[in-house]
């Protein structure tokens, strides 16, 4: 097994990872931690106005994918060589060999660093781990 995670989700917890690792162990594909989209979303109107909503999709079945990303090793190498460029995460890479990642529910608080503001609100949940310490 390998674990893949994404150095900019730095609040992920030991909690966490204990929780993937002992839902993916005995899994014969692995698996990712996740969250069920809370939001509403929107695909945009293709072509010259895409500043425009398209449609609002179903999220009954959405997941925002979180990391780590746990994989047996071999697999994850021949998924990530045979995918190439043409996948975002080690999910993708695992899915387009046609298997199915298990799901392994994550936390809000697992978040990537990814703007300036993303900051304070990773400097907030510090805290507030601290002072519940």
């Amino acid at each position: 097994w390998v674990l893949v995670h994404d150095a900019a989700r730095c609040l992920v917890t030991p909690a966490q990872i204990t929780q993937l690792i002992e839902a993916c162990a005995q899994d014969v594909v692995g698996g990712l931690l996740a969250l069920p989209l809370p939001d509403t979303l929107k695909q945009d109107a293709k072509g010259v106005d895409s500043c425009r909503v398209a449609t609002t999709l179903p999220r009954g079945d959405k997941w925002l994918a979180q990391t780590p990303q746990m994989f047996r090793l071999g697999l994850l190498q021949r998924a990530l060589q045979e995918a190439g460029d043409a996948v975002t995460d080690e999910s993708s890479a695992i899915e387009a060999l046609g298997l199915a990642p298990r799901l392994v529910p994550g936390s809000a608080q697992n978040f990537k660093v990814t703007y300036p503001e993303d900051f304070a609100l990773a400097e907030a949940v510090l805290q507030a781990r601290r002072n519940k310490a």
